[in-house]
């Protein structure tokens, strides 16, 4: 009888929960809708499901709202109104995060930054421009181009993601080899705390590239959204190469492949971009794409050296020398440029070539040194046997940045076991070899458990304290990264409430 007391009492507690659940929800998106107009608010389930992941699919948060301002005035009245009603803030680009970083754990107002996308200026004499969080990065390429300039970080989704989940994620992609990640080309920046304060962060419009003091800029980048919304970004650009070398080394092997890789980098030679694809992935790339990638390559790579013609050849012949010292049977080159650009094309498109092989996949993106390539293709392979499970890689070889694609089906529960017990093992020996959990995808709730074996405890108490610096209550995207905030049984309660 006692039990079923209980039982009756756990059922009413969580009628009364939902009821005040959804009273304080109502009364936020109303007050937000007032403030910033209906258009500006999404809050009806149905929509909002778009919003409940980012590219990481196996956790899945509805939030309470979703705003999409077109100003940092409209962030900062988001802002103001999600604090009175104390709730979390979640900033949002377009959502191709890979670890889970955007997910609104414990619901909240998901701020996305869509329609904050224009370029405002390119100041083409100082090689800067100055964009909107919401600007897509090809975007920004693109508008600078005419002046013989172009933004270097070019994630294999830069056709897609935005400059502001840049920042938050401090991407890469395949040319930060030579040319360095987003902080790298990130001179200022526009922040809305947590609070709704605006501040500005580094270079301004108006200053030199150097700033005196603390560089609260650099902080900023790779914090995950944890800090405030990014709403505007002074970007760096670059001249775009004059010359350019574009090379696909086919080898019989990952191993062949990636002590060719180490001998380039020990030559002295720094390519732009130094790529590698397996099998597995070349087999699903070719069948998407029809490039002409050899179906029976254990391994290939992809070379691109650039800079000043003068010279540029003899150093694309030392590569194709060492390539072939180590095993590599042919090395073709892109005659044109537009061979160049399907190339890349095909690169930078290999994760979505993966639909052909799996419906769902786990993308890992470890680091290990150069040197110790080899060894943790060879745990990938043992992995992959060990939980009977595909496993294709492609990933930056030049930093030692790996990116394994387990293959699964998320309906089936066993599979989702296996494929993330298989994706812990595959960081696991990372940290083995001297690595990282990350190269540039982030820890978001993926990567949580992680965070205690990579780093000590006093280094995350450090982490810790920069971050109340700039959000003392903890409200900004919170229930991430740090080990203890990935979950709760309110969480639970809180999500059966609500529906």
């Amino acid at each position: 009888m006692l039990v079923g007391y209980r039982a009756t009492l756990d059922s009413l507690k969580c009628d009364i929960y939902a009821a005040a659940v959804r009273t304080l929800a109502n009364a936020l998106v109303e007050e937000l809708r007032a403030a910033l107009g209906a258009d500006a608010v999404i809050a009806e389930p149905h929509q909002l499901v778009v919003y409940e992941c980012d590219a990481y699919t196996l956790e899945r948060h509805l939030p309470d709202a979703v705003v999409l301002p077109r100003s940092t005035d409209e962030v900062v009245t988001a802002v103001r109104i999600a604090a009175r009603h104390q709730r979390a803030i979640i900033p949002r680009g377009a959502g191709t995060s890979l670890s889970g970083a955007v997910l609104a754990v414990d619901g909240g107002v998901v701020i996305g930054t869509a329609r904050m996308n224009r370029v405002l200026e390119v100041d083409a004499r100082n090689r800067r421009a100055l964009v909107e969080a919401g600007c897509v990065n090809a975007d920004i390429s693109a508008a600078a181009r005419p002046y013989g300039l172009h933004f270097a970080p070019d994630p294999s989704s830069q056709g897609a993601c935005t400059v502001g989940g840049n920042v938050a994620m401090n991407s890469g992609g395949p040319h930060t080899l030579k040319y360095g990640v987003t902080t790298n080309h990130v001179l200022g920046l526009e922040l809305v705390l947590p609070d709704g304060e605006v501040v500005w962060l580094g270079a301004t419009r108006e200053s030199g590239d150097d700033v005196e003091g603390y560089d609260l800029r650099g902080v900023v980048v790779g914090s995950e959204g944890m800090f405030g919304v990014v709403t505007r970004v002074l970007v760096k650009l670059v001249p775009v190469p004059p010359a350019w070398r574009t090379m696909l080394a086919i080898f019989p092997g990952v191993d062949e492949a990636s002590r060719a890789v180490s001998a380039i980098i020990a030559a002295g030679i720094v390519p732009a971009a130094l790529e590698m694809m397996d099998q597995l992935i070349t087999q699903a790339v070719e069948e998407a794409y029809r490039f002409g990638f050899p179906s029976d390559a254990g391994a290939v790579l992809i070379i691109e050296l650039d800079g000043l013609e003068a010279g540029l050849e003899r150093q694309a012949e030392r590569v194709r020398t060492l390539c072939r010292e180590h095993g590599a049977r042919e090395v073709r080159h892109a005659r044109t440029e537009g061979e160049r650009a399907e190339l890349w094309k095909c690169r930078k498109r290999a994760f979505g070539a993966i639909g052909r092989l799996s419906p769902s996949f786990l993308t890992q993106d470890g680091v290990v040194p150069r040197s110790a390539l080899p060894e943790i293709m060879r745990h990938i392979r043992a992995v992959s046997e060990k939980y009977g499970l595909r496993i294709p890689n492609v990933f930056h070889a030049g930093d030692g940045n790996i990116h394994p694609l387990v293959l699964f089906d998320e309906r089936d529960p066993d599979q989702v076991r296996r494929a993330v017990a298989a994706g812990n093992e595959i960081l696991e020996h990372c940290l083995a070899l001297g690595g990282s959990v990350t190269g540039e995808h982030g820890i978001g709730v993926e990567k949580i458990d992680f965070m205690e074996r990579q780093f000590r405890t006093a280094d995350l108490e450090a982490m810790r304290a920069v971050r109340r610096v700039f959000d003392p209550v903890g409200r900004c995207n919170p229930h991430k990264m740090f080990p203890g905030s990935k979950r709760c049984a309110d969480f639970q309660v809180r999500k059966q409430a609500a529906a």
